[in-house]
C-alpha cells in the first residue's frame, strides 16, 4: 500500500490528536484533585510512572505490527476502529438527546477529592500516586491502543504518536490554566467527532483490507466522515424530545 497523502495525515493527527484529548481530559481532573488535596509531589510521580509504562507498551507493541500482513492488519483494525467509532458514535448521540449522562468532570473532581481526604496526609502519599497513576494509566491505555491501531495500520506510527503527545501538552496547558473548571471542554463534541473519525478510518481500511480500490484514494476518508456526520444529524434531530407548547388563553 502507498503512504498516506497529505490529506490522509492530516485527517490521522487530527482523529488521534482528538481521541486522545478526550481521554486526557479526565485523566488531567483525577490528577488536579490529587495535587489538589494531597500535593503534587505524589501526584507527579504517579503520573511520570504511568507515563513511562505507556511509553514501554508502545515500544513494545507497535513495532511487532510491523511483521503481521498489511491486508489482514487493515482488516483488524478496520474492524476494531469501526466497533469502537460506532460505540462512541452512540454514546455521545444518547448524550446530545438526553438519554445518557454526560460526563461530569466536576463531579468527578469533587469524587476524587472525597476519596482522597479519608486517607492520612503523608510528605509521599500511597493513597495520592496510586491514585494519580491508576487515572492516567487507564485513560492513557486507549491513547496507546488509538496510536497503535491507527498509526500502524497507515504506516505513520510516528504521526500517531505526535498527535497523542500534541494532546497531551496541550490538555496539560490547559489544566495549567482552568485548574479545576474543565466542565467547559466540550467532551462530548470531541466523542462525536472521534466516532465519527474512527468509524470512517474503519470503514475505509476494512475495505482495503479486502481489495477494494476506493475512488479518490484517502479522499474517501473525508466522503465516509460527511456520511456518518449527516447519519449523526439526523439521527440527532429525530430522536430528539420535542417540546410541546400549550397556549394558554384568558
Amino acid at each position: 500500500m502507498s503512504a498516506l497523502s497529505t490529506s490522509g495525515v492530516l485527517a490521522l493527527f487530527g482523529t488521534v490528536f482528538l481521541a486522545s484529548a478526550v481521554e486526557m481530559v479526565e485523566a488531567l481532573t483525577i490528577v488536579v484533585a490529587v495535587g489538589i488535596t494531597k500535593g503534587w509531589r505524589s501526584a507527579l510521580e504517579g503520573v511520570a510512572v504511568a507515563l513511562l509504562a505507556l511509553t514501554g507498551l508502545v515500544v513494545v507493541f507497535g513495532p511487532a505490527l510491523a511483521s503481521v500482513p498489511t491486508a489482514s492488519l487493515r482488516i483488524v483494525v478496520g474492524t476494531v476502529l469501526l466497533i469502537f467509532g460506532l460505540q462512541w458514535w452512540r454514546k455521545a448521540i444518547l448524550r446530545s438527546i438526553g438519554l445518557k449522562a454526560k460526563h461530569d468532570e466536576d463531579a468527578i473532581f469533587a469524587e476524587t477529592v472525597e476519596e482522597l481526604q479519608k486517607s492520612p496526609a503523608n510528605t509521599r502519599d500511597a493513597a495520592a500516586f496510586t491514585m494519580a497513576f491508576k487515572g492516567v494509566f487507564l485513560e492513557g491505555i486507549e491513547v496507546v491502543v488509538t496510536v497503535i491501531t491507527l498509526g500502524s495500520s497507515a504506516h505513520r506510527l510516528g504521526v500517531a504518536a505526535t498527535a497523542a503527545v500534541s494532546a497531551l501538552v496541550v490538555v496539560a496547558a490547559a489544566g495549567l490554566i482552568v485548574t479545576r473548571q474543565l466542565s467547559n471542554v466540550p467532551e462530548n463534541a470531541m466523542k462525536m467527532v472521534v466516532g465519527i473519525m474512527a468509524a470512517s478510518y474503519g470503514t475505509f481500511w476494512i475495505g482495503e483490507g479486502i481489495g477494494l480500490h476506493w475512488p479518490g484514494k484517502d479522499l474517501a476518508l473525508l466522503a465516509f466522515a460527511l456520511i456518518f456526520g449527516l447519519l449523526t444529524w439526523v439521527v440527532v434531530l429525530s430522536l430528539t424530545p420535542r417540546e410541546h407548547s400549550v397556549a394558554v388563553t384568558s
